[in-house]
Protein backbone atom coordinates (compact mmCIF):
# COMPACT_ATOMS: atom_id res chain seq x y z
CA UNK A 1 0.00 0.00 0.00
CA UNK A 2 1.65 3.45 -0.92
CA UNK A 3 1.89 5.72 1.97
CA UNK A 4 0.06 9.09 1.49
CA UNK A 5 1.30 12.35 0.68
CA UNK A 6 0.10 15.82 2.43
CA UNK A 7 -1.64 18.03 -0.37
CA UNK A 8 -2.17 21.67 0.67
CA UNK A 9 -4.93 22.62 -1.73
CA UNK A 10 -6.07 26.40 -1.94
CA UNK A 11 -10.30 26.62 -2.41
CA UNK A 12 -11.75 29.89 -3.77
CA UNK A 13 -15.34 31.05 -5.20
CA UNK A 14 -16.80 34.11 -6.06
CA UNK A 15 -20.09 33.08 -7.83
CA UNK A 16 -23.08 32.00 -6.77
CA UNK A 17 -23.64 30.29 -3.51
CA UNK A 18 -19.54 30.76 -2.53
CA UNK A 19 -19.89 29.02 0.43
CA UNK A 20 -21.65 25.97 -0.76
CA UNK A 21 -19.26 25.64 -3.32
CA UNK A 22 -16.56 25.41 -1.34
CA UNK A 23 -18.27 22.72 0.97
CA UNK A 24 -19.67 20.97 -2.05
CA UNK A 25 -15.99 21.10 -3.44
CA UNK A 26 -14.81 19.96 0.31
CA UNK A 27 -16.95 17.01 -0.17
CA UNK A 28 -15.83 16.38 -3.56
CA UNK A 29 -12.21 16.20 -2.63
CA UNK A 30 -13.06 13.68 0.63
CA UNK A 31 -14.99 11.29 -1.90
CA UNK A 32 -12.40 11.57 -4.78
CA UNK A 33 -9.01 12.40 -3.56
CA UNK A 34 -8.25 11.75 0.22
CA UNK A 35 -8.66 11.94 3.96
CA UNK A 36 -9.22 16.12 5.20
CA UNK A 37 -6.82 16.55 7.69
CA UNK A 38 -7.02 20.07 8.42
CA UNK A 39 -9.42 22.96 7.16
CA UNK A 40 -8.68 26.61 7.12
CA UNK A 41 -11.06 29.13 8.62
CA UNK A 42 -13.01 31.38 5.35
CA UNK A 43 -11.69 34.39 4.23
CA UNK A 44 -13.56 36.93 2.07
CA UNK A 45 -10.81 38.87 -0.27
CA UNK A 46 -11.57 41.60 -2.66
CA UNK A 47 -11.09 40.10 -6.41
CA UNK A 48 -7.89 40.26 -7.95
CA UNK A 49 -6.92 41.85 -11.24
CA UNK A 50 -10.87 42.31 -12.35
CA UNK A 51 -13.72 43.36 -11.74
CA UNK A 52 -15.90 40.97 -9.56
CA UNK A 53 -17.56 40.26 -6.73
CA UNK A 54 -15.33 39.31 -3.19
CA UNK A 55 -14.07 35.73 -2.98
CA UNK A 56 -14.40 33.51 -0.49
CA UNK A 57 -11.29 31.72 0.35
CA UNK A 58 -9.84 28.43 2.25
CA UNK A 59 -7.02 25.47 2.49
CA UNK A 60 -7.41 22.45 2.86
CA UNK A 61 -4.87 19.65 4.25
CA UNK A 62 -5.75 16.52 2.48
CA UNK A 63 -3.73 12.98 2.75
CA UNK A 64 -3.62 11.55 -1.04
CA UNK A 65 -2.27 8.29 -2.91
CA UNK A 66 -2.80 10.17 -6.30
CA UNK A 67 0.44 11.59 -7.91
CA UNK A 68 0.54 15.10 -8.85
CA UNK A 69 -0.76 14.54 -12.05
CA UNK A 70 -3.82 12.62 -11.36
CA UNK A 71 -4.34 14.94 -8.54
CA UNK A 72 -4.18 18.20 -10.67
CA UNK A 73 -6.68 15.54 -12.98
CA UNK A 74 -9.03 14.95 -10.35
CA UNK A 75 -9.20 18.88 -8.87
CA UNK A 76 -9.70 19.88 -12.54
CA UNK A 77 -12.73 17.60 -12.74
CA UNK A 78 -14.46 18.47 -9.67
CA UNK A 79 -13.96 22.22 -10.90
CA UNK A 80 -16.12 20.96 -13.95
CA UNK A 81 -18.61 18.78 -12.16
CA UNK A 82 -19.41 22.19 -9.99
CA UNK A 83 -19.95 24.23 -12.62
CA UNK A 84 -16.57 25.75 -13.88
CA UNK A 85 -16.46 27.04 -16.70
CA UNK A 86 -13.04 28.06 -17.99
CA UNK A 87 -12.75 30.37 -20.89
CA UNK A 88 -9.90 31.29 -23.85
CA UNK A 89 -9.74 35.09 -22.76
CA UNK A 90 -6.83 36.39 -21.05
CA UNK A 91 -7.06 37.61 -17.52
CA UNK A 92 -8.98 36.43 -14.66
CA UNK A 93 -13.05 35.82 -14.22
CA UNK A 94 -15.45 34.94 -11.72
CA UNK A 95 -15.39 31.34 -10.83
CA UNK A 96 -18.03 28.84 -8.78
CA UNK A 97 -15.18 27.18 -8.03
CA UNK A 98 -11.23 27.45 -8.25
CA UNK A 99 -8.84 24.45 -6.85
CA UNK A 100 -4.91 25.06 -6.59
CA UNK A 101 -2.46 22.77 -5.27
CA UNK A 102 -0.10 24.91 -3.13
CA UNK A 103 2.00 22.10 -1.91
CA UNK A 104 2.71 17.95 -2.34
CA UNK A 105 4.86 17.35 0.67
CA UNK A 106 8.06 18.86 -0.17
CA UNK A 107 7.88 17.56 -3.96
CA UNK A 108 8.72 20.17 -6.59
CA UNK A 109 7.67 19.21 -9.82
CA UNK A 110 7.77 21.23 -13.17
CA UNK A 111 6.19 20.92 -16.29
CA UNK A 112 3.86 22.16 -18.91
CA UNK A 113 0.74 21.31 -17.14
CA UNK A 114 1.46 22.02 -13.37
CA UNK A 115 4.20 23.85 -11.32
CA UNK A 116 4.56 23.00 -7.27
CA UNK A 117 4.77 24.61 -5.39
CA UNK A 118 2.36 26.97 -7.18
CA UNK A 119 4.47 29.55 -8.19
CA UNK A 120 1.98 32.48 -7.36
CA UNK A 121 0.99 31.48 -3.83
CA UNK A 122 3.85 33.18 -1.76
CA UNK A 123 2.60 36.16 -3.32
CA UNK A 124 -0.95 36.15 -2.27
CA UNK A 125 -2.62 37.02 0.91
CA UNK A 126 -5.67 35.32 0.10
CA UNK A 127 -3.45 31.94 0.16
CA UNK A 128 -0.87 32.45 2.18
CA UNK A 129 -3.44 33.48 5.85
CA UNK A 130 -5.64 30.49 5.18
CA UNK A 131 -2.31 28.36 4.36
CA UNK A 132 -1.49 29.77 7.82
CA UNK A 133 -4.14 28.39 9.81
CA UNK A 134 -3.48 24.58 9.07
CA UNK A 135 0.75 25.38 8.27
CA UNK A 136 2.08 28.09 9.91
CA UNK A 137 5.86 25.82 10.21
CA UNK A 138 5.19 24.45 6.59
CA UNK A 139 8.44 25.23 4.47
CA UNK A 140 8.16 26.31 0.82
CA UNK A 141 10.56 23.79 -0.83
CA UNK A 142 12.28 26.23 -3.43
CA UNK A 143 12.04 29.60 -1.16
CA UNK A 144 13.12 27.51 1.86
CA UNK A 145 10.73 29.86 3.86
CA UNK A 146 8.43 29.03 6.53
CA UNK A 147 4.53 29.92 5.41
CA UNK A 148 4.68 32.65 8.78
CA UNK A 149 7.76 34.22 7.22
CA UNK A 150 6.31 34.09 3.71
CA UNK A 151 3.61 35.93 5.26
CA UNK A 152 5.21 39.12 6.59
CA UNK A 153 7.72 39.40 2.87
CA UNK A 154 4.48 38.96 1.16
CA UNK A 155 4.20 42.46 -1.02
CA UNK A 156 0.46 42.02 -1.14
CA UNK A 157 -1.33 44.79 0.82
CA UNK A 158 -4.58 43.12 0.84
CA UNK A 159 -6.07 42.24 3.71
CA UNK A 160 -8.28 39.24 3.40
CA UNK A 161 -10.89 39.13 6.07
CA UNK A 162 -11.56 35.84 8.49
CA UNK A 163 -15.58 35.17 8.36
CA UNK A 164 -17.54 33.70 10.79
CA UNK A 165 -19.07 30.30 9.44
CA UNK A 166 -17.03 27.05 9.26
CA UNK A 167 -16.77 24.38 6.58
CA UNK A 168 -17.55 20.79 7.49
CA UNK A 169 -15.40 18.15 7.29
CA UNK A 170 -16.68 15.33 5.77
CA UNK A 171 -14.83 12.48 7.72
CA UNK A 172 -16.48 12.98 10.76
CA UNK A 173 -19.44 11.68 8.94
CA UNK A 174 -18.43 8.39 9.87
CA UNK A 175 -19.24 7.73 13.91
CA UNK A 176 -16.02 5.53 15.31
CA UNK A 177 -17.15 7.33 18.26
CA UNK A 178 -19.27 4.54 19.01
CA UNK A 179 -16.64 1.89 19.66
CA UNK A 180 -13.94 1.40 21.75
CA UNK A 181 -12.80 -1.84 19.90
CA UNK A 182 -13.20 -3.06 16.54
CA UNK A 183 -11.72 -6.48 15.30
CA UNK A 184 -11.39 -6.79 11.49
CA UNK A 185 -11.64 -10.54 10.14
CA UNK A 186 -11.38 -12.69 6.96
CA UNK A 187 -9.99 -15.41 5.24
CA UNK A 188 -6.69 -15.46 4.11
CA UNK A 189 -5.95 -12.96 1.53
CA UNK A 190 -8.98 -11.05 2.41
CA UNK A 191 -7.69 -7.42 3.42
CA UNK A 192 -7.90 -7.39 6.63
CA UNK A 193 -4.77 -5.92 7.59
CA UNK A 194 -5.03 -3.80 4.74
CA UNK A 195 -8.64 -2.11 6.08
CA UNK A 196 -7.47 -1.91 9.63
CA UNK A 197 -3.89 -0.02 8.97
CA UNK A 198 -6.07 2.75 6.59
CA UNK A 199 -8.92 3.43 9.17
CA UNK A 200 -6.14 3.64 12.07
CA UNK A 201 -4.49 6.00 9.53
CA UNK A 202 -7.38 7.92 9.01
CA UNK A 203 -8.86 8.11 12.20
CA UNK A 204 -6.43 8.16 14.72
CA UNK A 205 -6.87 4.40 15.91
CA UNK A 206 -4.82 2.35 17.94
CA UNK A 207 -3.38 -0.41 15.43
CA UNK A 208 -2.90 -3.97 16.59
CA UNK A 209 -1.94 -5.98 13.19
CA UNK A 210 -1.23 -10.20 14.45
CA UNK A 211 2.32 -11.11 14.05
CA UNK A 212 2.08 -14.22 12.16
CA UNK A 213 4.68 -13.39 9.94
CA UNK A 214 7.72 -14.46 12.68
CA UNK A 215 5.75 -17.81 13.19
CA UNK A 216 8.17 -20.49 12.53
CA UNK A 217 5.64 -23.23 12.58
CA UNK A 218 3.67 -22.23 9.75
CA UNK A 219 5.63 -22.56 6.39
CA UNK A 220 6.24 -26.58 8.24
CA UNK A 221 2.49 -26.89 8.30
CA UNK A 222 1.82 -25.54 4.71
CA UNK A 223 4.45 -28.56 3.51
CA UNK A 224 3.02 -30.97 6.60
CA UNK A 225 -0.17 -29.80 7.28
CA UNK A 226 -0.84 -32.97 9.68
CA UNK A 227 2.32 -33.21 11.56
CA UNK A 228 2.14 -29.31 12.46
CA UNK A 229 -1.11 -28.56 13.00
CA UNK A 230 -1.59 -29.00 16.62
CA UNK A 231 2.08 -27.44 16.97
CA UNK A 232 0.81 -24.38 14.68
CA UNK A 233 -2.53 -24.05 16.79
CA UNK A 234 -1.12 -23.97 19.93
CA UNK A 235 1.74 -21.59 18.91
CA UNK A 236 -0.82 -19.23 17.37
CA UNK A 237 -3.03 -19.15 20.77
CA UNK A 238 0.01 -18.45 22.97
CA UNK A 239 1.15 -16.28 20.52
CA UNK A 240 -2.36 -14.30 20.04
CA UNK A 241 -3.22 -14.33 23.64
CA UNK A 242 0.59 -12.97 24.47
CA UNK A 243 -0.49 -10.10 21.86
CA UNK A 244 -4.05 -9.54 22.27
CA UNK A 245 -3.69 -9.24 26.41
CA UNK A 246 -0.12 -6.91 26.12
CA UNK A 247 -1.63 -4.43 23.64
CA UNK A 248 -5.70 -4.00 25.22
CA UNK A 249 -4.03 -3.10 28.51
CA UNK A 250 -1.70 -0.56 27.36
CA UNK A 251 -3.99 2.87 27.24
CA UNK A 252 -2.95 4.74 24.83
CA UNK A 253 -4.70 8.42 25.59
CA UNK A 254 -4.14 10.03 22.43
CA UNK A 255 -5.78 7.23 20.10
CA UNK A 256 -9.60 7.45 19.76
CA UNK A 257 -10.06 3.51 19.83
CA UNK A 258 -8.22 0.33 18.96
CA UNK A 259 -8.80 -1.27 15.51
CA UNK A 260 -6.90 -5.23 14.98
CA UNK A 261 -6.96 -7.20 11.77
CA UNK A 262 -7.82 -10.27 13.99
CA UNK A 263 -9.65 -11.69 16.62
CA UNK A 264 -8.56 -14.60 19.14
CA UNK A 265 -11.45 -16.77 17.98
CA UNK A 266 -9.83 -17.32 14.68
CA UNK A 267 -7.57 -20.18 16.69
CA UNK A 268 -10.45 -21.82 17.28
CA UNK A 269 -12.12 -21.59 13.87
CA UNK A 270 -8.63 -22.90 12.07
CA UNK A 271 -8.41 -25.35 14.49
CA UNK A 272 -11.37 -27.07 13.62
CA UNK A 273 -10.46 -27.14 10.09
CA UNK A 274 -6.84 -28.22 10.69
CA UNK A 275 -7.18 -30.47 13.57
CA UNK A 276 -8.76 -33.97 13.95
CA UNK A 277 -11.51 -34.45 15.88
CA UNK A 278 -10.04 -36.04 19.18
CA UNK A 279 -7.22 -33.03 19.11
CA UNK A 280 -9.48 -30.27 18.42
CA UNK A 281 -11.64 -31.22 21.80
CA UNK A 282 -8.97 -31.07 23.97
CA UNK A 283 -7.40 -27.99 21.79
CA UNK A 284 -11.05 -26.50 22.54
CA UNK A 285 -10.47 -26.80 26.38
CA UNK A 286 -7.34 -25.41 26.42
CA UNK A 287 -8.92 -22.17 24.56
CA UNK A 288 -12.12 -21.55 26.29
CA UNK A 289 -9.91 -21.48 29.54
CA UNK A 290 -7.74 -18.24 27.75
CA UNK A 291 -10.44 -16.51 25.78
CA UNK A 292 -12.59 -15.96 29.22
CA UNK A 293 -10.33 -13.65 29.91
CA UNK A 294 -9.88 -11.75 26.68
CA UNK A 295 -11.62 -8.50 26.22
CA UNK A 296 -14.29 -8.85 23.53
CA UNK A 297 -14.42 -6.19 20.59
CA UNK A 298 -17.34 -3.98 20.77
CA UNK A 299 -17.60 -4.23 16.76
CA UNK A 300 -16.72 -7.52 15.38
CA UNK A 301 -16.46 -7.12 10.83
CA UNK A 302 -15.60 -10.30 8.92
CA UNK A 303 -14.94 -9.29 5.29
CA UNK A 304 -16.15 -11.57 2.79
CA UNK A 305 -14.29 -12.16 -0.37
CA UNK A 306 -14.94 -15.26 -2.77
CA UNK A 307 -12.63 -18.12 -3.48
CA UNK A 308 -11.50 -16.56 -6.50
CA UNK A 309 -10.78 -13.12 -5.70
CA UNK A 310 -9.03 -14.73 -2.26
CA UNK A 311 -6.11 -17.09 -4.46
CA UNK A 312 -5.78 -13.62 -6.64
CA UNK A 313 -4.85 -11.75 -3.52
CA UNK A 314 -2.97 -14.66 -2.15
CA UNK A 315 -0.89 -14.86 -5.59
CA UNK A 316 -0.15 -10.49 -5.51
CA UNK A 317 1.14 -10.27 -2.08
CA UNK A 318 3.71 -12.74 -3.22
CA UNK A 319 4.30 -15.12 0.27
CA UNK A 320 5.64 -18.19 -0.97
CA UNK A 321 4.25 -20.36 1.66
CA UNK A 322 0.63 -19.61 0.85
CA UNK A 323 1.04 -20.22 -2.89
CA UNK A 324 0.18 -23.79 -2.68
CA UNK A 325 -3.17 -23.39 -0.40
CA UNK A 326 -6.12 -25.01 -2.29
CA UNK A 327 -9.40 -23.54 -3.05
CA UNK A 328 -11.06 -26.57 -0.37
CA UNK A 329 -8.68 -24.93 2.39
CA UNK A 330 -9.95 -21.35 1.82
CA UNK A 331 -14.15 -22.79 1.50
CA UNK A 332 -13.43 -24.76 4.39
CA UNK A 333 -12.66 -21.34 6.37
CA UNK A 334 -14.85 -19.38 4.93
CA UNK A 335 -17.55 -21.80 6.12
CA UNK A 336 -16.10 -21.92 9.29
CA UNK A 337 -16.35 -18.30 10.05
CA UNK A 338 -19.55 -17.74 8.58
CA UNK A 339 -21.16 -20.88 10.91
CA UNK A 340 -19.51 -18.85 13.86
CA UNK A 341 -20.91 -15.74 13.09
CA UNK A 342 -24.36 -16.90 12.73
CA UNK A 343 -23.96 -18.42 15.91
CA UNK A 344 -22.66 -15.31 18.09
CA UNK A 345 -24.80 -14.01 20.58
CA UNK A 346 -22.27 -11.97 22.38
CA UNK A 347 -20.73 -10.19 19.37
CA UNK A 348 -21.99 -7.14 17.42
CA UNK A 349 -20.96 -8.65 13.94
CA UNK A 350 -21.03 -7.20 10.58
CA UNK A 351 -20.28 -9.05 7.16
CA UNK A 352 -19.63 -7.44 4.88
CA UNK A 353 -19.03 -8.42 0.77
CA UNK A 354 -16.22 -7.22 -1.06
CA UNK A 355 -15.97 -9.44 -3.52
CA UNK A 356 -16.61 -7.27 -6.14
CA UNK A 357 -15.04 -4.10 -4.45
CA UNK A 358 -11.06 -2.87 -4.52
CA UNK A 359 -11.10 -0.67 -1.21
CA UNK A 360 -7.04 -0.01 -1.45
CA UNK A 361 -7.34 1.47 -5.23
CA UNK A 362 -10.52 2.48 -5.36
CA UNK A 363 -11.64 5.30 -2.67
CA UNK A 364 -15.28 5.24 -3.66
CA UNK A 365 -15.28 1.58 -2.00
CA UNK A 366 -13.22 2.45 0.97
CA UNK A 367 -15.92 4.79 1.62
CA UNK A 368 -18.54 2.09 1.08
CA UNK A 369 -16.79 0.47 3.46
CA UNK A 370 -16.84 2.51 6.27
CA UNK A 371 -20.35 3.38 5.64
CA UNK A 372 -21.06 -0.31 6.58
CA UNK A 373 -18.82 0.03 9.28
CA UNK A 374 -20.40 2.89 10.90
CA UNK A 375 -24.01 3.03 9.52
Amino acid sequence: MNHPKNAYIALGSNKGSKFDNLQEALTAIHNQVGTIRSISKIYKTEALGFEGDDFFNACVLVETALKPKKLLKTLLQIEKDLGRERSKKEGYQSRTIDLDIIFYDDEIVGSKSLVIPHPEAHKRQFVLQPLHDIAAKKVHPVLEKAVSSLINDCEDASKPEPQNIWLKNPSKQYNFGQYNYIAIEGNIGAGKTSLATKISRDYNAKLILERFADNPFLPKFYKEPERYAFTLEMSFLADRYQQISDDLAQFDLFKEFIVSDYDVFKSLIFSKITLPEDEFRLYRKLFYQVYKDISKPDLYVYLYQNTERLQANIKKRGRNYEQEIENEYLDKINAGYLDFLKNQTEFNVKIIDISDRDFVKNREDYLWILEQVCG
